[in-house]
């Protein structure tokens, strides 16, 4: 019998990450992932609103396989494919037969969130992977395991901290959790302790980073919780978009695991911290999926339960095949000419539709201006998709106040600019001259965050390295 039949979870990580390589090509890059692209042109141990290392992994991929998206996301994919294996082995290691096995790989397989963060090069998808791994080591040390995996737990957290600060939440949340449940005895060994500071070790250099440039994440904070993200949500739909974005058919069988999880007096400070993490990021205004990292261990603690409290052999193969149209929502499969209504539902799809195209008008307004104009956008999205189809156009590269594109300069002397998705205002403070140049169109019809951007042509005031900080903006 192969290693694939005698683990089902193999099989279903396996079945998951072909998935992900066959769908990784469709549509077309993130804007992050452009914007991750030219992050890796300018590596550095910080950036105003991420840890150095998914610009080290898109540069390593662009490296490897120059211009390939496919290339560029398939670190996401084998991520995903390594969760749903995790998934797997932790339902194993919390009591779970063949079956609980199998439902708990499946269901994490077909969660929007893990499918979401295995189509694209995230950030988000380098915590999943960390908070996976860390609860399964948790698991593993709270059902008394050596003591030595606390190391390791020091190791995957510091590691996961130059990829996503959130993992410190959940250190933090599991603390509390401990000190308020149990088991005490934790606190009193030096094995969390050891793995806290060898966690804060790895991440000095990105803290330190960070301090050197005024603490600008906390800034990115508070504008997605105030709003200001593509994917921020109101507090009142929070919990309904969790539900939503892990898949609302999952729901009994991840209720069912925080209840297992919080009648094990062994394992009870996890549930906990789940609850602590999500009062924590509803009340401090995150987004639902920065809890996606748990919903693996939920999963897992909640597959076998589940099945016993059924007792009717239909009901999780009716569950999973319900959860199936996810992927229609989740991944590209439909045509591109289709995917409108998908992205209310799913905004990072609308983000990966028509940015060469959205290039090419860009490059017809930019030829009829004075020879020597440069661009000057407004967001990292739209700065990453001229540098990265541009040069082809015979466009120079881009120019943004945005985030990290703040520090990598900013247009010779007193240059005009074709302005795109600038703030209107903030045009008529710095131009001399200013009139519209025109606005961009989605060529597929899908109204995205692009769509009806408007661009300007401008002849600044004063020299560019006077007016700059006014265009320097981090969210």
């Amino acid at each position: 019998m192969s290693a694939l039949t005698r683990r089902p979870a193999l099989l279903v990580a396996a079945v998951t990450g072909a998935v992900l390589l066959v769908t990784a090509g469709r549509y077309g890059y993130h804007r992050d992932e452009l914007y991750f692209l030219e992050a890796g042109r300018h590596l550095a141990w910080g950036y105003p609103d991420q840890p150095p290392v998914v610009p080290v992994v898109a540069r390593a991929m662009t490296d490897l396989l120059p211009g390939s998206l496919v290339a560029l996301r398939v670190p996401s994919a084998l991520i995903a494919a390594g969760v749903v294996l995790l998934a797997g082995l932790m339902a194993q290691r919390l009591g779970a037969g063949r079956g609980g096995q199998t439902l708990a790989a499946a269901s994490t397989a077909l969660s929007g969130v893990v499918l979401g963060m295995g189509h694209l090069l995230s950030t988000a998808t380098f915590d999943l992977l960390g908070w996976t791994v860390l609860t399964y080591l948790l698991v593993r040390l709270l059902q008394g395991g050596q003591s030595r995996l606390w190391l390791l737990v020091g190791l995957v957290a510091g590691a996961t901290l130059l990829a996503n600060v959130l993992v410190a939440f959940l250190l933090v949340a599991f603390a509390v959790s401990v000190l308020l449940v149990g088991p005490r005895r934790l606190l009193r060994s030096p094995g969390p302790w050891v793995a806290g500071t060898v966690a804060m070790l790895l991440g000095l250099p990105y803290l330190i980073w960070q301090v050197h440039h005024g603490l600008p994440q906390l800034e990115v904070a508070r504008n997605i919780a105030g709003g200001g993200s593509g994917t921020s949500s109101s507090r009142i739909l929070f919990l309904p978009l969790l539900i939503l974005q892990v898949g609302p058919w999952l729901l009994p069988v991840w209720m069912c695991g925080l209840v297992a999880l919080w009648r094990d007096a062994a394992l009870r400070s996890l549930a906990l911290s789940f609850v602590v993490l999500l009062v924590t990021f509803l009340v401090t205004g995150g987004k639902p999926y920065y809890l996606a990292g748990l919903i693996p261990l939920l999963l897992a603690a909640g597959a076998q339960p589940f099945l016993d409290w059924v007792r009717r052999t239909w009901v999780a193969p009716a569950l999973l095949t319900l959860s199936a149209p996810a992927l229609l929502v989740v991944l590209p499969l439909l045509p591109v000419r289709w995917a409108g209504p998908v992205v209310p539902v799913n905004y990072d799809a609308g983000e990966t539709i028509g940015w060469p195209q959205l290039v090419q008008q860009v490059a017809t307004v930019y030829r009829t201006l004075p020879a020597g104009s440069a661009i000057v956008t407004g967001n990292y999205g739209q700065a990453g998709a001229i540098d990265r189809f541009g040069p082809a156009l015979g466009l120079p590269r881009a120019f943004s106040g945005h985030n990290g594109y703040a520090d990598w300069g900013h247009p010779p002397d007193a240059v005009p600019v074709l302005a795109v998705g600038v703030d209107p205002q903030l045009l008529h403070r710095t131009c001399e001259e200013l009139r519209p140049a025109g606005q961009l169109v989605n060529a597929f019809g899908i109204d995205n965050h692009e769509n009806g951007t408007r661009m300007s042509f401008c002849v600044p005031r004063q020299p560019w390295q006077e007016t700059w900080p006014r265009f320097s903006h981090v969210g």
